[in-house]
């Protein structure tokens, strides 16, 4: 019950039904607030404890200063929790343990419950190992279940028993397309109430919902856990930047052109840690599907969520994917009675402002490894020739003429490029030649873009034209297709685009998330061994929302990020070295050249075929029965009980080591010393190049471990699948192909050298750590500026922590890695301001001395800690001093470092309850 202390509460009547509502007008200055904050503030309102939540936390949010820097602490409640397989079954693994280390220290394991709705969706799991044929998909299913069955059978467990926690089975969608079309509210009913949906996920791209005026962004699993379990998140009420939007897109353009645009915009002014909001008159010019396209680039772009108001577009949407009429109804009467219903005119008091007039944007990738790194379409082919040079040999530049290009011009002529045609033999016996640049992988794929009926029809249409003209993909394309639901299966269905995307080879291959995590599976045998053996720079092309080194697939160098039309467009291309605004795709059946502008469809064909071939009995028919699933899944034996059978010869999921020897009282917390550093390394290191993904190596200490545990390498499966047991996954942490620790310079993935031996030989990142753990001796890590950018991968923070490191030492964070990282009791420092650890010739090998962290044993925070770093390992000698910047930025994330962890704070709070 809320203190109520503004008196607040009161009834809203919605047809028959009537809610109580916390009203917004009862806070003085609440109206001039932006839209995200007001939510916050209501959030507040109701969950007021007089403890936690006070009537002064009100008070400082309806009277937040937008020009302040951050530091008024928040407790926020999100009213439900939201999970992809990946990240949830480390979730339910842990929920499970929790349980037993409950009634190990004399507690009822019953507590451990979600308290909010949590629901789970398996998308991450297909893999695109089949592709261009019929039956493609059905073969990806069963392969799925066979590599997955333990897994399955562990969720459908906690399923049966956890309360309010459902699983949406395989083959059904993408978790943020499903949660969308579906499972999102927008306004949230429960137990006779209404409020805002809102929402934390173990995945970054939880943002897409804030398109649907949903507040809610991706946390790490360790967060996502304890909001299930009751607990708050702790925030510092954010800065808000408004971005308004004018004008509207002109022909041509797609929401991917759009979003790519705005990433490059957002990203240079600089968002990490704010609150982005969209306002103005173009924001009615913009569809629901490219507001949480937008939405969805949340983390690419570094802000904690990037929302749109509720409007008449939003419940139009709701109606046409199968929402009652009493919950539109409501969704409607809610927002125009708290004030969170946009008005157009409308200059809300934002921190800081930008604006982009919708009419400029223009067709545009991004790559050839970041988001943010927009390219026009015009030069694309131009910015490649330029590119591609970083990823060649010495020999291939020396071919190709160094001086061609000055490093700081773009090539103006693809004259000068780097080349190394090879021929290929295919197993059907054709035979054709691949260079640098060559296209690969060619993917529809990802919630960013497939749950945008415009572009996917878009890709439909050029499919279909291409095919009419005698346009083929080019022979060493993979193609593949996968949808983030089956409406859009169903809509192409019903517009019969379906034969066209096959004729090219876009068969469907799953619903799921496939190449945008890693899970492209492998290309064809002679293509990838052609590419291996003569080192060639080969590309993808993705209508995804990340592109990372070593992400796409492990033989491929270059990826990038393109509308759905275009994926089309460079599979029929089939390289990058190709303009495909001013060049041919090929010839058609008369030997007439045929150019991208001839298959591109107008806005109007576009429209036609939404219009007429969308209902909202798609939406219904798909959904009616979405947790329900397969024979297949309906079939999996599963234990009973509500502590689950632990099987000892599994390699999927084991027990956790995390609450081994935990006691009810804490220990207080102690400096770090004589720590030697496990990785050195630059900028821009994501949890992608932290956290085990993709494919698992044989000659790795995660494929040692599994053959020694019986697993034919064939069956080895992904990182991403196995994320429920530990022992695989400290193996696979910071061994990522692309991975460059400067302690072993000329080594690239899980390589560093180990001081515990004699010369400091270089070792595997794992067989080091357990040598120096079986020292005695802890761990740091020196990184450069926006450590920890990327997905919110719980296992980043998880396996750092059981590798045995206790700091790390870097220039700049990204906010989900360090929030995780004292969330794993591993302390977040910065550089002084202006220093990093080459300007203070730090090399690796040195022996670190941190002081000053027992001061947290008083109760604050202590701005910065004494570092003191010996050169050559020995404490007498050459050292190197400076005061680090402690990273813990609230109270609440310093209770969680003090208990060892936020699942030690939360399982010590709810035992006392």
């Amino acid at each position: 019950m809320s203190a109520n202390s503004f008196d607040a509460r009161s009834t809203l009547q919605v047809g028959d039904e009537s809610y109580e509502i916390f009203r917004l007008d009862k806070v003085e200055g609440s109206a001039r607030l932006p839209y995200s904050l007001k939510v916050l503030l209501e959030n507040l309102l109701r969950t007021e404890d007089g403890a936690n939540i006070t009537a002064d936390h009100i008070r400082a949010l309806g009277g937040w200063d937008s020009q302040a820097q951050p530091s008024q602490e928040i407790q926020f409640t999100p009213a439900r929790v939201i999970m992809q397989d990946f990240t949830g079954v480390p979730c339910v693994v842990d929920l499970a343990t929790m349980r037993e280390a409950v009634k190990e220290l004399g507690g009822d394991p019953a507590k451990i419950n979600p308290l909010a709705p949590a629901e789970l969706v398996i998308d991450h799991s297909v893999i695109a190992d089949k592709f261009g044929t019929a039956n493609a998909f059905q073969q990806n299913v069963e392969l799925e279940y066979g590599r997955n069955k333990e897994r399955y059978q562990f969720l459908r467990w906690g399923q049966t028993a956890f309360d309010e926690f459902k699983v949406v089975p395989p083959g059904t969608g993408i978790v943020h397309q499903v949660n969308i079309e579906h499972l999102a509210r927008t306004v949230m009913t429960r137990g006779g109430q209404a409020y805002p949906d809102t929402l934390v996920g173990t995945d970054s791209h939880t943002t897409m919902v804030n398109g649907l005026g949903v507040l809610g962004w991706g946390v790490g699993g360790i967060e996502a856990e304890a909001a299930m379990l009751g607990q708050p998140v702790s925030m510092l009420i954010p800065r808000v930047v408004g971005f308004k939007l004018t004008g509207e897109l002109k022909p041509g353009t797609t929401a991917t052109d759009l979003v790519l645009t705005i990433t490059e915009m957002l990203r240079k002014h600089g968002v990490v840690g704010k609150f982005v909001e969209f306002y103005g008159e173009g924001v009615a010019a913009t569809s629901l599907a490219n507001r949480a396209t937008i939405g969805n680039m949340s983390p690419e772009f570094g802000s904690t969520a990037a929302i749109f108001p509720i409007d008449d577009e939003t419940l139009n949407y709701l109606k046409l994917t199968g929402r009652s009429e009493q919950q539109v109804a409501l969704v409607e009467a809610y927002a125009k009675e708290q004030g969170l219903w946009l008005d157009p005119a409308a200059e809300p008091d934002f921190s800081e402002k930008l604006e982009l007039d919708l009419s400029t944007v223009v067709p545009s990738i991004a790559g050839p490894k970041r988001p943010q790194d927009r390219i026009v379409l015009a030069e694309a082919s131009r910015q490649f020739a330029q590119d591609v040079r970083n990823y060649v040999s010495e020999a291939d530049l020396d071919e190709a003429g160094k001086e061609s290009f000055p490093a700081s011009d773009a090539p103006a002529v693809s004259n000068g490029t780097p080349s190394k045609p090879t021929q290929v033999v295919a197993a059907d016996g054709s035979v054709f030649e691949i260079d640098h640049g060559a296209v690969t992988v060619a993917a529809i794929t990802s919630c960013t873009n497939t749950s945008n009926p415009y572009v996917m029809v878009a890709a439909a249409l050029v499919a279909k034209k291409a095919v009419e003209k005698g346009l083929s993909r080019k022979p060493w394309v993979k193609t593949t297709l996968a949808p983030g639901s089956k409406v859009v299966t169903d809509y192409f269905d019903k517009a019969n685009l379906t034969p066209y995307l096959d004729k090219l080879g876009f068969n469907l291959v799953g619903y799921g998330c496939t190449t945008c995590i890693g899970n492209s599976g492998p290309l064809d045998e002679e293509i990838s061994k052609a590419i291996n053996e003569n080192d060639l720079a080969v590309t993808s092309v993705l209508s995804g929302n990340r592109n990372f080194e070593g992400r796409i697939n492990p033989d491929v160098k270059m990826n990038y990020l393109a509308s759905p039309p275009l994926v089309v467009a460079y599979a029929i291309a089939g390289s990058m070295k190709v303009d495909i605004t001013t060049e041919a795709l090929g010839t058609d059946q008369d030997g007439n050249p045929v150019y991208l502008k001839d298959i591109w469809p107008s806005e109007a064909e576009v429209n036609d075929v939404v219009a007429n071939a969308i209902g909202e009995d798609m939406f219904s028919k798909s959904y009616e029965d979405v947790f329900a699933g397969d024979a297949q899944w309906q079939a999996l034996p599963i234990p009973t009980g509500n502590t689950f059978e632990w099987d000892p010869q599994s390699t999927y999921v084991r027990k956790p080591p995390y609450f081994e020897g935990m006691t009810m009282e804490t220990s207080p917390v102690s400096d770090v010393q004589g720590a030697r550093v496990l990785a050195k390394l630059g900028d821009s290191v994501t949890t992608d190049h932290i956290s085990p993904a993709g494919a698992i190596k044989a000659d790795t200490p995660a494929g040692q471990y599994l053959t020694e545990h019986g697993v034919e390498r064939r069956d080895f499966n992904s990182y991403g699948s196995r994320r429920g047991n530990h022992e695989v996954m400290i193996r696979g942490t910071f061994a990522n192909i692309r991975l460059r620790n400067q302690i072993a310079p000329g080594t690239e993935g899980g390589f560093t050298r180990d001081f515990t031996q004699e010369g400091g030989p270089v070792s595997f990142i794992y067989d080091a750590s357990q040598n120096y753990q079986a020292a005695g001796i802890p761990l740091v890590i020196l990184a450069g500026k926006e450590y920890g950018s990327g997905s919110s991968r719980d296992w980043a923070a998880k396996g750092t922590a059981l590798l045995g490191v206790k700091a790390v030492i870097a220039e700049s964070y990204e906010r989900i890695h360090r929030s995780n990282l004292i969330g794993m009791g591993v302390l977040p420092l910065q550089f002084p301001e202006g220093a990093s650890a080459q300007s203070l010739g730090l090399t690796g090998e040195e022996t670190f001395d941190i002081t000053g962290v027992t001061a947290l044993n008083d109760g604050g925070i202590p701005e910065t800690v004494k570092v003191k770093a010996a050169r050559g390992g020995a404490a007498d000698g050459d050292s190197v001093e400076f005061d680090a910047k402690v990273r813990i930025d609230t109270p609440g994330e310093a209770d969680y470092y003090r208990n060892g962890g936020i699942m030690q704070y939360v399982l010590r709070s709810l035992i006392r309850k």
